[in-house]
């Protein structure tokens, strides 16, 4: 993340040359849309703007939605500090971090949430058949697969190390996309590795075990993303945050009250067969963002250096 916001200067002053004017996000004057991009992962977290998009959510505001899938928040947050794309999802610490060393980003809706159901979370802590760990208490000094290096991921984790009373000093982080780490879990590439849905019961059907739920463990009904833009973006066309700011929360609403349609969607997006389908433990989509589940993943953050200073919410949240 360091690497990404050394240079954010000079990545704003570019986006607010080129958000929204690239091929990609200009406006179809034939048919009266304007093209627009999002930085999305692909994974069940973002069900909701696929299926939003199929239902017209966004067609209906004048939106033609192209997803760009990326492996992780940070080369999201890059994306659209880059000018790559007017929008992005990302995960809270990740926007966070990029905002406390000054990156011009705001969050403009929720993106999702924990369920906070421990053991029947939509994330896990997860190690492979015949493990001799058990609790998150023996993660101590092992390696532990995550999408992305210092990021949502290495707080989550080390706060569950912490919650069993183990040391999380010693954890060695290795990041490979998501959809990655069932396969190496079974080939002992990695001791255990934090995945969430589909990837989450891709794991246990190939014997994988649960050892803990870092998003229950870091904070009741945790908000663990957001879709968010740049300033640039906000001060050029403020129309178009609105409108797609409305087709978010529409699409939000809509995937919480039709969970077989998010599980249909997620196939389309992601290579999953009907028994990881059927068994997905589905996050919660509410409209409102936690604040207070921000504020603890801060100051965890903080505790870890992912933080070099105290990230203002005020400014990121909506």
């Amino acid at each position: 993340m360091r690497r990404i916001l050394a240079a954010v200067t000079v990545a704003a002053t570019l986006f607010a040359a080129t958000a929204c004017t690239s091929d990609d996000n200009k406006s179809d004057q034939a048919g009266g849309s304007t093209k627009v991009s999002v930085g999305v992962i692909p994974i069940i977290d973002v069900a909701p703007i696929y299926l939003g998009k199929q239902k017209g959510f966004f067609s209906r505001r004048g939106i033609d939605l192209t997803m760009v899938p990326e492996q992780g928040g940070a080369p999201i947050v890059k994306g659209v500090l880059e000018g790559k794309y007017p929008f992005g999802f990302s995960n809270a610490t990740s926007l966070m971090a990029a905002q406390s060393e000054g990156a011009p980003l705001k969050a403009v809706a929720n993106g999702v949430a924990s369920t906070g159901r421990p053991g029947r979370d939509f994330s896990a802590i997860v190690v492979g058949f015949g493990s001799p760990i058990r609790s998150a208490k023996d993660l101590a000094g092992k390696r532990i697969a995550v999408n992305t290096l210092r990021s949502l991921g290495d707080t989550t984790v080390r706060q569950s190390v912490r919650q069993a009373g183990g040391n999380p000093a010693g954890l060695k982080f290795q990041a490979m996309p998501f959809a990655d780490m069932p396969d190496a879990l079974q080939a002992d590439q990695v001791d255990a590795a934090w995945v969430v849905e589909p990837a989450l019961s891709a794991a246990l059907t190939q014997g994988g075990q649960v050892v803990a739920s870092n998003y229950v463990d870091t904070a009741p009904d945790l908000t663990v993303a957001m879709y968010f833009t740049g300033q640039p973006t906000i001060d050029k066309d403020p129309e178009l945050v609105a409108r797609f700011t409305e087709a978010v929360k529409e699409s939000l609403k809509y995937a919480a009250g039709h969970p077989d349609e998010v599980r249909n969607t997620v196939g389309t997006y992601t290579q999953i067969n009907d028994t990881v389908r059927t068994a997905m433990i589905l996050p919660s989509w509410p409209e409102a963002i936690n604040r207070a589940s921000l504020e603890r993943l801060a100051t965890l953050g903080r505790a870890d250096g992912i933080f070099t200073k105290p990230p203002a919410l005020d400014q990121l949240l909506p």
